[in-house]
């Protein structure tokens, strides 16, 4: 992208006396298409750019301040309201860096038309399903996001993203009851998104997922054995133990697994990875948001914490090196340390086989939403598709089913872990920020959880 003439200067201005400093620019053309119902709710476009200003001071305190307005007067007033001093020099010969996650089918490229298609498609196909459903809603976004990255290192870094997205959200009724299923998918990909998910499949998914919970009954509550398939995606990992292994909460002590570098802490077949640099997924990049090259980071290795995800912030003030996981929402954010593409490596274990090691208990198809506590690792989530399981056979399904417990206990009793591997897909949030990550995990077996759901009298 064009930056503006004399950014050199600002930038000079901004680094002098300063830790670090950056310049972070961006620009970003959205799409959207809403259909609810059988119409069209909303086709919008936008446009948005600007800058983020970040000034690191010796004793670790970030100054930042952001703008929409690129001219380099203003810039240089920002500067000097975030503490900046005279230079004594500028910074020239800045050393140039840039890349693109390669895309297929831009979709840019492809007609408006044609994605109102997609999403009265998909609509059509989950309304023809059955009568039982009363409401379809599908989404299609897409995001071409460009971004310069000036830093006081004399590096000037840019890279070009393109997010897409789609999303069907269906709800059944039966005798006044509720049921919904939601599929969505995505990422750092073009519309070759569709060969290999096509829409009419995504809302076909969503629609079977709120037609199967009409006919379960309310799951049983108590204390089972539980299988994760690998289709409920790594939503446990995410939630449960990454955001205690980001560099701002373990190593200010405000998580679990603070001052354990070094032990053990998870079942010896567990190994955790964040893995920004995957190519197509949600999470990924080529640089992180303050200009860091991606890095594939092993977090638990064999049950061992190997590592934390650090910023460039809490890498200077813990004497670590900064692992390309500073993320930012937006220009309008300054980053910090976040998750990308996190996932528990797959294992020695056939997924028919923990299957069958299970003679009663429950398995988990998909996950929903939840709660967790970084600081003690406990957490509560939704089942949004589960199955008795009986005889070490899929049994009947069930609705209703929460899984509570505590992240770290959970990793150290996992006693089978499956060779498969599913993600899923979502939109972080940590700090009033939003970015795009994935996540995903094998088949586990969990010998013993709460389940929460119907407890009978007597039990």
């Amino acid at each position: 992208m064009n930056l503006p003439s004399g950014i050199e200067k600002v930038l000079a201005a901004l680094s002098a006396g300063a830790l670090f400093a950056d310049l972070y620019f961006e620009r970003t053309q959205t799409l959207r298409v809403v259909l609810d119902g059988e119409r069209l709710e909303e086709i919008s476009a936008g446009e948005d750019s600007g800058v983020g200003l970040r000034r690191i001071t010796p004793d670790f305190h970030t100054a930042f301040a952001f703008t929409t307005d690129l001219s380099s007067e203003v810039l240089l007033e920002l500067s000097r309201r975030l503490g900046a001093k005279e230079p004594l020099g500028e910074i020239s010969a800045l050393k140039k860096k840039s890349a693109s996650l390669p895309v297929r089918v831009p979709p840019e490229g492809v007609a408006l038309s044609e994605k109102i298609a997609l999403v009265k498609r998909a609509a059509e196909v989950a309304r023809g399903l059955s009568p039982e459903i009363r409401q379809v809603r599908v989404v299609y976004q897409e995001l071409l996001k460009d971004m310069a990255i000036l830093t006081s290192e004399g590096e000037h870094l840019s890279e070009t993203r393109t997010y897409t997205l789609f999303a069907v959200q269906v709800v059944a009724e039966r005798e006044g009851i509720l049921q919904q299923g939601y599929e969505p998918v995505g990422g750092t990909v073009g519309l070759e998104l569709f060969e290999e998910d096509p829409p009419e499949e995504v809302a076909r998914r969503a629609a079977e997922r709120a037609l199967l919970m009409l006919s379960a009954r309310r799951a049983p509550g108590g204390r089972m054995p539980v299988v994760l398939s690998s289709s409920a995606g790594g939503t446990m990992i995410h939630e449960a133990v990454g955001h205690g292994l980001e560099a701002d909460h373990a190593e200010e002590g405000f998580s679990v697994y603070a001052g354990r570098l070094g032990e053990q802490v998870a079942s010896p077949l567990i190994t955790v990875i964040d893995d920004p640099t995957l190519p197509g997924k949600r999470g990924s990049y080529a640089f992180d948001d303050e200009g860091v090259s991606a890095e594939r980071v092993v977090l638990i290795e064999k049950g061992i914490l190997k590592n934390f995800l650090y910023d460039r912030v809490t890498a200077f003030k813990f004497g670590k090196k900064p692992n390309g996981h500073g993320r930012r929402e937006s220009y309008r954010h300054r980053p910090i340390p976040r998750m990308a593409n996190t996932y528990i490596a797959p294992g020695p274990h056939d997924p028919e086989e923990i299957l069958r090691s299970v003679d009663r208990g429950l398995l988990v198809k998909k996950m929903g939403g939840g709660e967790v506590n970084p600081v003690t690792g406990d957490f509560v989530f939704e089942v949004t598709e589960g199955y008795l399981i009986e005889g070490g056979e899929v049994g009947e399904p069930v609705r209703g089913a929460t899984l509570s417990g505590n992240g770290p206990e959970v990793l150290r009793i996992i006693d089978m872990v499956g060779r498969d591997l599913g993600f899923g897909i979502g939109t972080c949030g940590k700090d009033g920020q939003g970015v795009p990550v994935s996540d995903a995990q094998p088949t586990l077996r969990i010998p013993e959880m709460v389940v929460g759901g119907e407890v009978k009298e007597g039990s």
